[in-house]
């Protein structure tokens, strides 16, 4: 199948747009569960408060917090903040932000940059959240309790009036330094994240304290968050479409291709090649197995690029929200990919038998059409049926199978998706309580395992599909990679301009591939310009194949065939067969006029020549009573006239090319006494410069020709004219004697 996607080389540019854009869809497909996330801790739980590093907080505020602070940690706390007043640019905006710095003195965070925004979050968070803790167990003995038990600092042994924090700047300074050991003990265990989660009442309370509004604070969070997150989705919509367009334009385009060489290919053919190929099997080739390739294109641009990204994408998000939970995605993948390996066992042997029994059912059904009046004729339609039916019913439990294993897929996919919800959130759900993991961080988390486990489906729905398209992929090639026999020579030679139309066969065996014995031996000739030659012999003497080999239908084993001077095998195809007017014993009409199928054989020919072609086919009299005339319809194969007017109709084209050489291969069969010899007499004075051959088992139609070549068994047994074989070939006689009275010889 690899081979096929060399043909995609046209359609590069519209493969890295689409890469580019698949990154683009995953990446913004991955951002959605963060943004979630942010909106669900920042935006609801922390009011929209985003750090534990106050923008904003009142002089006095910031002195308690200085005394949970080491030196190194207040010193950069100080760098970080600057005193709100009237000579700062923006005074007045901050002034109405914070209304409260107008009574009191304020610090304003400076411009920071989010690194040292992160570096500042534990220390201020940690520092914040005690003073507050000490601000609201002042009047509440529980929270009291809590605080002593948590930090160690015993708010009963504060006399009753006094202020907590002037009392414990008046302790010791290794006191304090052993106070803020113990305060900040319960936080050593917690990230940044959790700090500024619990911190974040507290900033929240700072803002109420400076007048700001934290409702709307928190609304403006939530409105600025989930506006990016509908930018994101658009943006993820939009290289949707473009991916969906470009992916199928490319398929298209890679099946128009396919489609294109393959018919090419098989136009090559000689009928060496299709006797490797079937008729059927090439017609499933160019569109069930094309159709394949298409899809399986379209997808994997589509998926099998997609997933890798999102897959590799969703882990790594998800390790960075909680890497402790990281074992259960890959306990969930470990399952998954003990399903695809299973299912891809079990299926991949039945797709190959799928194909071959569309072929078998395809090569029932044709025969069936076109042998139709022979099925009615002997009167076995049910027989048909049956051979129709098992046809099918062999293709349709066979696919049956496939399906009934396919099916599990969707059913397994969603028990382990359940499952894999409920592990991440019992797991999570401890965590969150011993505040080790947010709430949306454990929705964010989930929300990635999903796209982990959506990621390997897709890819799984890949590992199903590629394995029949690997088995249309080399049915395809194989016809592609098949060298015809028959090749033009690399440097081909040309005819005289004066080319006549001389036909020599020169001592001329032939074998049919693969075949044992010649079935053409030493045959030698000279077909004249002006001139009929006419082969005759019984069925199975070899006449068609002999003719066959100046077209070069075949070609010779031994020996050699000239035309005008020129091996056959030293010019082109084209250049020889625009040469030669070629009617075969089954004349083949193709679907459209009458018209349209004598100017298959020169398209810019006049009303005139064709009205003349005609004449001298016989076949003017049953045109002019067809509803139409010339423009009467002949439908499929010609199927709705008769075999005579076929075969006159094949001659009438072939007249109409005016070549100098003319192959009747059995072409008069069909056509009765007074036709035949009322054609041959109207050809004659039609092709009276050309070389004419003509293949027949009638000695009526041949009587008269200038020279006759009798063929027995594949050798040539006699050569001359009807008067000259009566006297020297027994062969001829005898078939003479089979077919002609008496009187009908001596004319």
């Amino acid at each position: 199948m690899l081979r096929i996607f060399r043909y995609l080389k046209p359609y590069t540019l519209s493969i890295i747009a689409v890469l580019i854009l698949l990154f683009a869809q995953a990446m913004g497909e991955l951002a959605l569960p963060n943004y979630m996330s942010d909106i669900v801790n920042v935006g609801i739980q922390q009011g929209g408060i985003e750090n534990a590093v106050p923008e904003a907080i009142r002089a006095e505020q910031l002195e308690k917090m200085y005394m949970f602070m080491s030196e190194d940690e207040k010193t950069a706390v100080q760098d970080a903040y600057v005193m709100l007043d009237p000579s700062l640019e923006n005074y007045s905006a901050l002034i109405k932000k914070y209304p409260a710095a107008e009574s009191g003195a304020v610090y304003v965070l400076k411009s920071l940059s989010s690194e040292q925004i992160a570096v500042l979050n534990p220390v201020t968070g940690k520092a914040l959240l005690i003073v507050y803790s000490l601000e609201q167990a002042v009047n509440d003995q529980q929270k009291a309790a809590e605080l002593s038990a948590m930090s160690g600092i015993d708010l009963s042994k504060i006399p009753a009036g006094m202020d907590v924090f002037s009392v414990l700047k008046q302790l010791p300074p290794d006191q304090i330094q052993q106070m803020m050991s113990a305060a900040g003990t319960p936080f050593a265990a917690m990230d940044s994240k959790m700090i500024t989660q619990a911190a974040a009442a507290a900033v929240k309370a700072e803002n109420t304290a400076l007048g700001v509004d934290g409702q709307r604070l928190q609304t403006n969070y939530i409105l600025r968050i989930g506006g990016l997150m509908l930018l994101v989705l658009l943006g993820v919509i939009v290289s949707v479409v473009i991916i969906s367009l470009l992916s199928s334009r490319t398929g298209a385009g890679f099946a128009r291709d396919l489609r294109r060489r393959l018919f090419a290919k098989v136009e090559s053919f000689s009928k060496a090649e299709f006797e490797t190929f079937s008729t059927a099997s090439l017609i499933t080739r160019s569109t069930n197995d094309v159709t394949q390739m298409q899809m399986v294109v379209t997808m994997m641009m589509r998926m099998l690029f997609f997933a890798p990204i999102m897959a590799v994408g969703a882990i790594i998000r998800a390790v960075e929200k909680s890497p402790s939970m990281t074992w259960i995605i890959g306990l969930g993948v470990a399952v998954l990919l003990t399903m695809i390996v299973v299912v891809f066992s079990i299926s991949l042997p039945k797709f190959r038998i799928i194909q071959n029994l569309v072929d078998r059912l395809n090569l029932v059904t044709r025969e069936s059409l076109s042998g139709l009046m022979v099925i009615r004729a002997f009167n076995t339609q049910e027989f048909e049926l049956k051979r129709f039916d098992k046809a099918n019913t062999d293709l349709t439990k066979t696919m049956l199978f496939v399906n009934r294993v396919m099916v599990i897929v969707f059913p397994f996919m969603t028990l382990v998706m359940s499952g894999l919800s409920l592990l991440i959130i019992w797991v999570g759900s401890h965590q969150v309580a011993q505040s080790n993991l947010q709430v949306g961080d454990m929705m964010a988390f989930l929300q990635y395992a999903m796209q982990v486990v959506f990621s390997f489906l897709m890819m799984s729905m890949m590992f199903i599909f590629l394995p029949r398209a690997a088995v249309s992929g080399k049915r395809i090639d194989d016809v592609l990679r098949t060298e015809p026999v028959i090749k033009d020579p690399p440097q081909p030679k040309t005819f005289d301009s004066d080319s006549r139309g001389l036909v020599e066969f020169r001592n001329v065996s032939f074998r049919y591939p693969n075949a044992e014995e010649n079935v053409l031996c030493n045959i030698s000739f000279t077909a004249k310009p002006g001139e009929t030659t006419a082969i005759i012999g019984g069925t199975g003497s070899g006449k068609s194949t002999l003719v066959n080999l100046i077209p070069r239908f075949f070609d010779v084993t031994e020996g050699a065939v000239y035309l005008d001077g020129r091996d056959v095998r030293e010019v082109t195809q084209s250049d020889l067969r625009d040469r030669i007017g070629y009617i075969p014993q089954k004349g083949v009409l193709f679907s459209g006029t009458v018209e349209s199928n004598l100017r298959y054989a020169d398209e810019n020919a006049t009303g005139e020549d064709l009205q003349k072609a005609v004449e001298i086919a016989q076949a003017a009299d049953f045109i002019a009573e067809m509803d139409g005339g010339m423009n009467a319809p002949i439908s499929q194969g010609g199927s709705n006239v008769s075999g005579g007017q076929k075969q006159r109709l094949s001659i009438a084209r072939a007249l109409m090319k005016n070549p100098p050489i003319y192959i009747f291969d059995d072409a008069l069969s069909a056509l009765d006494f007074k036709t035949d010899a009322a054609l041959r007499r109207a050809l004659s004075r039609k092709t009276n410069r050309s070389t004419i051959l003509i293949v027949t088992q009638r000695v009526s139609t041949i009587q008269h020709a200038e020279q006759i070549i009798v063929l027995d068994d594949g050798e040539m047994v006699g050569k001359g004219n009807h008067q000259e074989l009566m006297k020297t070939c027994d062969t001829y006689r005898e078939m003479v004697a089979s077919q002609l009275t008496s009187e009908e010889v001596l004319r």
